[in-house]
């Protein structure tokens, strides 16, 4: 069972505070850990902060302007119809969790996700694949609107047009019904920032929550001195490591001597001429003090460093 909320006569601003008021399917993913462009904590912050804004992006724009065209492709390759809802879904059972459907299908319990991909991603949708955010993303749609089947349609652009068809799965629902809730009355309802998960959406929260050091403030370190070892070893390691690429991408230089390129079965490798102008800055700031002045640019952020004791 579910809440309907109309969306007619809503305006962006409502529509997005309506986002804040529970676990939408685009942000499954990342509470599950397997969006690769967001996370947990961004989430969080998302769902606490006062802040009213949409994410917009050049792919964000693309997808909402072909989601019409992916919707027609669907029942062009399926020969089904769907619809708009105009409805946000909210769980009865589990009000925390809501959903924002792009389409319904007209005579079957189910509902439809429009998708674009870029080319480059092409080998995420191949030999029947979905990202998993996105299957995520279509069982949290299941979970909320009880619908026992959800199609994924894609546009992979300038190449091919793709769907799957995702099934309903009692213990994989709710299995995510347990991470969402969780999710929601562990962090979001006590305000309880989630752990990190080494994304580099965790490093951009944390700028933000803590962009400025308060001047000579110190804590004692409790709790981290076998993480810290950890973190010794993983940078000996990765050292090694870049040692041997250096090593091997200069075996290759040496082969190609003054060719730009060289190829095998596997492999295209380039070794090209680049030209780059770049502004002498330390030049400027001495011998044209105030220009340098006008244009410089002064930017804050915080330095991490660990050192031994």
């Amino acid at each position: 069972m579910f809440e309907k909320i109309s969306l007619a006569g809503v305006d962006n601003t409502e529509w997005l505070r309506l986002r804040k008021s529970g676990i939408g399917g685009s942000d499954a993913g990342a509470i599950c850990g397997v969006n690769p462009y967001s996370s947990a904590m961004k989430v969080f912050q998302d769902k606490t902060s006062e802040t009213l804004k949409e994410q917009d992006s050049e792919a964000i724009r693309i997808g909402h302007d072909l989601e019409d065209y992916v919707a027609q492709r669907f029942m062009e390759a399926t020969g089904l119809k769907v619809r708009k809802s105009n409805f946000m879904y909210r769980s009865a059972g589990h009000p925390f969790m809501i959903a924002d459907v792009d389409r319904l299908i007209v005579g079957e319990d189910a509902g439809l996700e429009c998708k674009t991909a870029s080319a480059y991603n092409a080998d995420k949708w191949a030999d029947g694949n979905i990202p998993l955010h996105y299957i995520m993303q279509c069982y949290h749609y299941m979970a909320v609107t009880g619908k026992r089947t959800w199609y994924i349609a894609a546009v992979i652009l300038g190449r091919e047009f793709t769907y799957r068809k995702l099934e309903w799965d009692d213990e994989l629902i709710n299995r995510l019904i347990e991470i969402e809730e969780d999710f929601w009355n562990n962090h979001v309802v006590p305000g309880v920032i989630p752990p990190p998960d080494g994304s580099k959406a965790c490093d951009e929260v944390l700028e933000q929550y803590f962009h400025t050091a308060r001047k000579a403030s110190a804590i004692e370190l409790v709790g981290f001195d076998e993480k810290l070892r950890r973190r010794e070893e993983i940078l000996g390691f990765i050292a090694e490591l870049q040692e041997e690429q250096k090593q091997i991408e200069q075996e290759v230089k040496l082969f190609m001597q003054d060719n730009e390129l060289a190829s095998s079965e596997c492999f295209r490798v380039s070794w090209k001429n680049i030209d780059s102008t770049k502004l002498d800055t330390k030049r400027i700031r001495e011998e044209k003090p105030e220009l340098y002045a006008d244009y410089g640019k002064v930017s804050h952020s915080r330095r991490f460093e660990v050192k031994a004791a």
